[in-house]
């Protein structure tokens, strides 16, 4: 639904991400695939916007952490192929072949249930295996004394009825910090899940329709052997980071507010919760109407500056939950009403990541259900939506 407020929201430019989508697809190559990260509400730009338009631009796959996302998709009218990272419980295969969704495999257990639960429906579930090659989170374990036997438990659960092994991934943990170590690292993986691909097709007699593994540090990275035949970027995508800048991608997401309310206060007043900023001088403060419920984390409190139309203006005191205070003294035009830039194009989202001492990606995912999410082309507002129930 629609807001009437003009309080606090987030711009979602979609001209910047068709641009981060062309320029990455012409990076990759025409001969591999293009799968687009959307869990999460698309990392707090919203789902259904970003896979329709990925749709429309000819992305190949859309990934996602769980199944309500994906049916969210799904009854949304979004085709794509949709594959599952994260587990599934086996009451819900039904729903899984229904509405012909992808699901990850990462162990015998998961394999079974799957292989069971789409026998007694009559179906069949496209799975891709997980293979856990140093993230040491999720998938067959297959390093060290491992291999042979999680090569075997691949190899087991391919040839599962009911199973349609489509494809197999694994997930780099350090392809996106830098030094030799990391490369390394990296490379080991990467060499590891040859290994193991060839190892299984060998057993198998045939070979995966799709394998997969780089992820934003790759895609920007390393060599493009790494990109197979598919390729998962998420914060390229997006437009953040350094990888980002360097390939001429462009932020989506922009966080705004107004200014409600302006305070002028003597020389020695506290300022908020803590009285943890007292002011130098008389001082005009402007009270914005977000917080941290709105995703403008408490920990930025009295580090950061937010952009006004005459500049930056440094936050003052601490972020509460529905309000936060800037210092406007030297800003006469800047009045009641006035617009707010918290990240965007003027006030990177990476220097207020670094001062919160965090990642991109938590603070648009941070961006709660009551901020409206604006959707504009060529410069014009074209959707706006609202996740509260009202």
């Amino acid at each position: 639904m629609e807001s009437t407020l003009r309080r606090t929201w987030a711009e979602v430019d979609l001209d910047a991400l068709e641009n981060n989508y062309r320029r990455i697809r012409k990076h990759i190559g025409e001969n591999v695939k293009f799968l687009g990260v959307v869990k999460a509400d698309a990392y707090g730009h919203g789902a259904i916007q970003v896979s329709k338009l990925l749709e429309k631009l000819g992305a190949d796959y859309l990934a996602v952490s769980s199944i309500d996302e994906a049916l969210e998709l799904r009854l949304n009218e979004v085709k794509l192929p949709i594959l599952i990272l994260g587990h599934t419980p086996k009451e819900q295969v039904d729903r899984l072949i229904e509405f012909d969704i992808t699901q990850a495999v990462t162990c015998k257990a998961k394999a079974i249930e799957y292989s069971e639960e789409a026998k007694r429906l009559g179906g069949t579930l496209k799975v891709h295996i997980k293979v856990d090659t140093g993230m040491s989170r999720l998938g067959y374990l297959c390093s060290g004394d491992n291999f042979f036997t999680g090569v075997d438990g691949i190899v087991e659960a391919c040839n599962m009825p009911g199973l349609d092994a489509e494809g197999i991934f694994t997930h780099f943990a350090v392809s996106d910090e830098p030094g030799e170590e990391c490369e390394n690292y990296t490379k080991k993986q990467f060499e590891l899940f040859n290994d193991v691909i060839n190892k299984v097709e060998e057993k198998l007699g045939r070979k995966f329709r799709l394998k997969h593994c780089a992820n934003t540090g790759a895609v920007a990275c390393y060599p493009k052997e790494y990109f197979m035949d598919m390729v998962r970027p998420g914060l390229l995508l997006y437009g953040y980071g350094e990888f980002a800048k360097k390939m001429g991608l462009e932020p989506v997401m922009s966080f705004k507010t107004t200014i409600s309310t302006i305070k002028v206060y003597p020389k020695g007043t506290a300022i908020s919760y803590g009285g943890i900023f007292k002011t130098e001088k008389t001082t005009r403060i402007g009270v914005l109407p977000c917080g941290y419920a709105d995703g403008f984390f408490r920990s930025l409190s009295n580090k950061c500056s937010l952009v006004t139309k005459e500049g930056p203006a440094k936050q003052r005191g601490k972020i509460c939950m529905d309000m936060c205070m800037i210092d406007i003294t030297d800003m006469p035009s800047v009045d009641v009403g006035s617009e707010v830039e918290i990240y965007g194009r003027k006030n990177p989202i990476e220097d207020l990541a670094e001062l919160a001492q965090t990642i991109p990606y938590e603070l648009t995912c941070a961006v709660s259900k009551r901020v409206p999410r604006a959707y504009f082309k060529n410069h014009k507002e074209i959707d706006r939506e609202l996740m509260l129930r009202i």
